[in-house]
């Protein structure tokens, strides 16, 4: 249905090139702290993507650019963990620290599930189970006792409910993703809502949550809703509290990264231009826990706001590259 980060360790440290060359100016960091409009509550990462593109415009004299990335670059976004390379430990570690230092919550994507995406444009994935459950162990060890929120693996319950993984394989996704929940709430501190896709998606709220159930839910906290998507904030907080109708109140969050225009017309540039870098899309809701809406836990940034979702156009990187131009173009629009 779409297309999510796939570049190793924290998958989002890239930055592309793309700038245009202007006279050089001053250069002062933007201010690493949270912006008033995410509550003080979530981790704002001093090095993201945005921030950096921030100084490197400032730098090249486009100053207006800089100015409006900052609407990006000040806002807490989740960190995605993508891979097993050597070393992840550590980067989940440095971020959890530096987070309770700030006295923050940092907000972490698993994204490791076998067969993910279905070999679409973010496909890869653990190997197998043993190295999958092994790998969540790591994760959930480093965040044991620290306040943060875990949003887990989206997608990956959507994509045995369309038959993209199903069979034996079904049936063990919905066992690993029952045992991380569990893994992850061994602890305290943890906070996790397992990913339920999108109101465009699997539009029968029944089955949703009859698979969420399986899958454990009733462990977590709750589910998420729309993470590397672009359906309206109001159409998710009516998909997710019919789901949660039948959950028993189950609360959930909700990806405001980039819904801020609502989702593009089916058919737009590429095979998938509804959901993959479609244009004249805008940033959503700045994260926070003052939702104002029963039920719903916070608005996040799930989805880092100017990574492509995928090659899908010609001018696209490969998805989870930082892309600068349609960075600037979500903060404009």
């Amino acid at each position: 249905m779409r297309s999510l980060p796939v570049l190793g360790c924290l998958v989002t440290i890239a930055v592309l090139g793309g700038c245009t060359s202007a006279p050089p100016g001053p250069a002062p960091a933007p201010p690493a702290s949270p912006s008033p409009t995410d509550s003080g509550v979530f981790y704002v990462e001093p090095e993201a993507p945005a921030v950096k593109q921030v100084r490197a415009w400032q730098a090249q004299g486009r100053t207006a650019d800089a100015e409006a990335l900052r609407r990006i670059a000040d806002e807490p976004n989740a960190v995605w963990f993508a891979d097993g390379k050597p070393g992840y430990l550590d980067r989940a570690r440095r971020l959890i620290t530096a987070a309770g230092t700030a006295g923050r919550t940092a907000v972490l994507v698993p994204y490791w599930v076998p067969e993910r995406d279905c070999g679409g444009h973010s496909g890869g994935g653990a190997p197998d189970a043993a190295a999958y459950r092994t790998w969540i162990n790591g994760l959930a060890e480093v965040v044991s006792g620290r306040p943060v929120i875990v949003v887990l693996e989206p997608d990956a319950v959507p994509h045995v409910l369309d038959e993209c993984v199903s069979g034996p394989a079904a049936q063990e996704r919905l066992t690993l993703l029952r045992e991380a929940i569990e893994t992850f709430k061994r602890g305290s501190g943890a906070r996790v809502y397992l990913d339920a896709g999108n109101p465009g998606w699997i539009k029968d709220t029944d089955r949703v949550a009859a698979a969420l159930e399986e899958a454990g839910v009733h462990d977590a906290d709750g589910f998420s809703l729309n993470v590397a998507n672009f359906k309206t904030t109001e159409d998710n907080i009516a998909y997710g509290t019919a789901i949660s109708d039948r959950l028993g109140g189950k609360p959930f969050v909700i990806d405001t990264s980039r819904n801020g225009n609502g989702p593009a017309p089916d058919g737009g540039p590429g095979s998938d231009g509804h959901w993959c870098n479609p244009p004249g899309r805008a940033l959503g809701p700045a994260p926070t826990e003052d939702t104002g809406t029963p039920r719903v836990d916070a608005y996040l940034w799930v989805k880092r706001p100017g990574e492509s979702d995928g090659a899908c156009t010609p001018d696209a990187p490969p998805a989870g590259q930082w892309w600068p131009e349609y960075a600037l173009g979500l903060a404009t629009n």
